[in-house]
């Protein structure tokens, strides 16, 4: 993906890009807790509860960190002045995905957009976390949140859940969530497109 290049190369107009997708990602931020929360109480024991919420720590903490710092970096602190940019459509399709999915959707299918997310970030992460500029935190502490062992174990979590689901549901219940994970996809594609619109 072009984005995976843009994080470890300063061959492109990577600030530019990287505020765009920041500001933009930030957006459904509160969907995808809202998201993963709903994973955890629909999840069916204790013991497939707990990576979840610890997960869910990383990402309240660390992640949401990781933005506040970006954004005073790349001159963007003032949430006044990004209310201001609007929704990208892809933006307003994944919050609404996200929600939901989380009001209405099954185990099943609230996993299979937490693992479209998750994977798509880790085999991006993956892919240039030996090459990443290590000059600047918002290169590198972006690759080093979606790759490395730590959130290997997040994601093999998830799918491990997603294929427990899919052994106890009917033909219906997977077509449901195979709709919600194309779906998710075709956000996620959208998603990192929109970084370079106008670049």
């Amino acid at each position: 993906a072009m984005f995976t290049v843009t994080i470890y190369s300063t061959r492109y107009h990577h600030f530019t890009v990287l505020r765009r997708y920041l500001i933009q990602d930030h957006r459904f931020l509160d969907s995808f807790v809202v998201l993963l929360a709903s994973m955890v109480a629909k999840a069916r024991c204790l013991s497939d509860r707990i990576p979840g919420c610890q997960f869910l720590a990383v990402v309240t903490g660390e992640e949401n960190t990781y933005f506040e710092r970006c954004f005073e970096k790349l001159g963007c602190a003032d949430p006044t002045d990004r209310e201001c940019i609007p929704h990208a459509p892809c933006t307003a399709g994944f919050i609404n995905l996200m929600r939901d999915v989380s009001a209405n959707g099954t185990l099943g299918e609230i996993l299979s957009v937490l693992v479209v997310c998750e994977w798509s970030y880790l085999s991006w992460g993956s892919r240039v976390r030996a090459n990443t500029n290590r000059e600047d935190f918002v290169t590198y502490e972006w690759v080093d949140l979606h790759s490395g062992a730590a959130f290997e174990g997040v994601v093999e979590y998830l799918r491990g859940l997603l294929d427990k689901e899919g052994d106890l549901l009917d033909e219906k219940g997977r077509k449901a969530c195979e709709s919600r994970f194309v779906e998710a996809v075709r956000l996620e594609e959208e998603f990192f497109d929109n970084a370079y619109a106008d670049s």
